[in-house]
């Protein structure tokens, strides 16, 4: 039709910075972009569908969210200058939009972390202190005392960021009670790849069809990251070329792949983060002793698609470790909490299958969520959102980033909690407070 804009006529004034039913002080925005939103929406704020959101953003028409009792001007929902693309198959929402790539990215892992509430934020908050810029960002579930924490940074800060770690070592070690120390691990020469579109939600099996193809194609994932809209993972440098070539014919992805590392959004006035929410409604699934070799990891997420379970957060873990004769490592995610039980039997039954130890669940967790485009290319939004829970003595069980999303996984009783901590650690929370119907 050529509109400039679509304008949606709802019972609420606009999209809000977060639930008001948990934060009365949750603030009306005037302006969010359609990347944000998208977040936001499949994080479960359902003023907006996320399917609607992507068809906006790539199509480059600018939403306006609007009360259908007032007169107030809403929300406006923006979008970048599009990519020319077809109308054909508009209606047909294809699980995977768009392939990224970025290739100057480094790895730095610390093993064997004290399991405790200030780890990462005070981990963080030394990188935060020497302006280094992280992106993906994995904490696996604890084993024993301790965890594993591995990010991400331009591979030109590779040095700086081993030195910042090294230094903070020592007093982590001091602090741990495991039995083995903390140690450091880095990589070069990696990069991220990752899959995204909004028509994964919902959807068992778009994971589970990632790691397969790059299986298939003898591509080893070093790290995954997930969110809801996105499935990252990292590779060496050289398997580049392959993992996309890969990737955009399992998904039959036409657009060109986006180079990430050569994209520089311009975020100036932007906030750090433009939203949070929260999610009660998920259970962690963990699957110990998965054997360290290709296609494991795909044939658990095959095995979950094929009774319709889908999967959100996935986290591998660093450390591999002996397990029978052979190397293993912990493999994490999280699943709706009516399928967990479930998740729980279809992959026990398959333990003798995947040569993997047991299989837990745990249904009392919370999903605490940040979202901003402003925290791209700026340094300390991690660190910050990890203080806040420190100094409320909330310890964070799992981490998973993506570029404009900073998703912490906490104990269930204290999900509330921590979405005000986070709420008001980057100033959205205003004087008034926001009435909407219940």
């Amino acid at each position: 039709m050529q509109a400039e804009r679509c304008e949606i006529y709802t019972d609420v004034p606009g999209i809000l910075t977060t639930d008001p039913r948990v934060v009365p002080e949750a603030q009306l925005m005037e302006e969010i972009t359609c990347d944000e939103m998208l977040e936001l929406a499949s994080l479960g704020a359902s003023v907006l569908h996320p399917r609607a959101v992507e068809i906006a953003r790539n199509y480059g028409i600018m939403l306006v969210v609007r009360s259908s009792w007032t007169d107030q001007p809403g929300t406006r929902v923006t979008a970048h200058p599009p990519q020319p693309r077809t109308l054909s198959g508009l209606e047909i929402a294809h699980p995977v939009d768009a392939v990224e790539f970025d290739t100057d990215q480094a790895k730095v892992a610390l093993l064997r972390v004290p399991d405790r509430p200030g780890v990462a934020a005070q981990l963080f908050g030394e990188l935060a202190t020497q302006a280094l810029n992280v992106d993906l960002i994995i904490q696996s579930i604890h084993e024993g005392n301790s965890n594993d924490i591995a990010f991400t940074v331009r591979s030109r800060n590779l040095k700086q960021a081993e030195s910042v770690v090294e230094h903070i070592a020592p007093a982590l070690r001091s602090q741990s009670t495991a039995t083995d120390e903390a140690e450091v691990h880095s990589e070069g020469k990696i990069a991220k790849i990752s899959i995204a579109g909004a028509g994964m939600i919902g959807r068992p099996g778009v994971a589970a069809g990632m790691f397969s193809a790059l299986a298939d194609a003898g591509v080893n994932i070093r790290m995954i990251s997930t969110s809801e809209v996105k499935v990252s993972c990292t590779v060496t440098e050289e398997d580049c070329d392959r993992t996309i070539a890969t990737l955009c014919n399992r998904f039959e992805v036409t657009s060109s792949p986006a180079r990430l590392d050569r994209m520089k959004p311009d975020t100036q006035g932007l906030p750090s983060v433009r939203g949070a929410a929260l999610d009660l409604k998920q259970a962690q699934l963990a699957i110990r002793n998965v054997p360290d070799k290709p296609g494991l990891a795909a044939r658990i997420f095959e095995i979950l698609a094929d009774r319709g379970i889908s999967v959100d957060m996935i986290i591998q873990s660093q450390r591999s470790r002996p397990h029978e004769g052979q190397m293993s490592r912990d493999i994490a995610c999280t699943v709706a909490q009516d399928d967990a039980n479930l998740a729980k039997d279809v992959l026990q039954s398959a333990t003798s299958e995947l040569g993997c130890g047991e299989v837990l669940v745990n249904a009392n967790i919370a999903k605490v969520s940040v979202v901003g485009i402003g925290m791209i290319h700026r340094p300390g939004i991690a660190a910050a959102m990890f203080q806040s829970l420190s100094e409320a003595n909330i310890n964070i069980q799992m981490i998973a980033t993506s570029e404009i999303k900073i998703s912490c996984v906490v104990q269930e009783d204290k999900g509330v909690e921590a979405l005000r901590v986070g709420h008001a650690a980057f100033d959205l929370a205003g004087s008034e407070t926001m009435e909407v119907p219940a």
